[in-house]
């Protein structure tokens, strides 16, 4: 499952890329299900290892494991020119979401990078580069974390976080193909204004905040 959020946000990727990024997501949330499921913390590591392995190896073979979504990656991604050890860098965030509550700095720093580098390889499978699309992934992937995050003190200090990335990049105007994923961005930014507790996914509050966003192109304010 790939939540409502998002899910609103690919209808409006074109027929003809619309895989690549379902793929992008899916692999991310693939690593997501395994630190929300496991519930031994030292085994989570080694899970989220086997993904990165299996994803290293698609540069390697021409099909991997029958698994459906490294099957989308390779059929998806690869030809795009994403490799399988650049989608394997993203271990290193959901990696840090195994450390002992209250998280630090350093593992907001960690989340953020994740959704840097996640938007930044949707950018390039959708051949329209841009840097700030990469920071709006890492403000999403803070919001995202806390939304999701089970200690108080390290919610709070995600959101803190995430307000400093939302004004930097309030007003910035993104370019219409990016914009089915800065829409996720504005309604993070969204989280950011009202913080807890969070409203769910797929309100018509949120689905309007993301259809301004498609018209607009830019972040509202936090």
């Amino acid at each position: 499952m790939l939540g409502a959020d998002l899910g609103l946000a690919l209808t409006y990727v074109p027929p003809r890329d619309r895989g690549a990024l379902a793929a992008l997501f899916a692999i991310d949330r693939a690593m997501g299900d395994v630190v929300r499921s496991t519930k031994e913390p030292m085994l989570g590591p080694i899970r989220l290892a086997w993904w990165r392995e299996r994803l290293e190896e698609l540069d390697e073979i021409a099909a991997g494991p029958a698994e459906p979504r490294l099957q989308a990656v390779a059929r998806e991604l690869i030809p795009r020119g994403v490799t399988g050890r650049e989608l394997a860098a993203l271990e290193s965030g959901w990696l840090r979401l195994f450390d002992p509550f209250p998280w630090s700095v350093q593992t907001s720093e960690a989340i953020w990078f994740r959704g840097n580098l996640l938007f930044g390889l949707g950018a390039r499978a959708l051949h329209c580069a841009d840097e700030r699309i990469q920071g709006a992934g890492g403000l999403w992937a803070l919001v995202d974390a806390a939304r999701h995050c089970s200690d108080a003190d390290s919610r709070t200090m995600l959101i803190q976080q995430a307000r400093t990335f939302a004004r930097g990049l309030a007003g910035v105007r993104f370019p219409g193909p990016l914009r089915p994923m800065s829409m996720l961005a504005a309604v993070a930014a969204r989280d950011c204004r009202r913080s807890e507790p969070f409203e769910r996914e797929g309100t018509p509050g949120r689905a309007a905040t993301m259809l301004r966003h498609r018209f607009s192109g830019r972040l509202p304010r936090p």
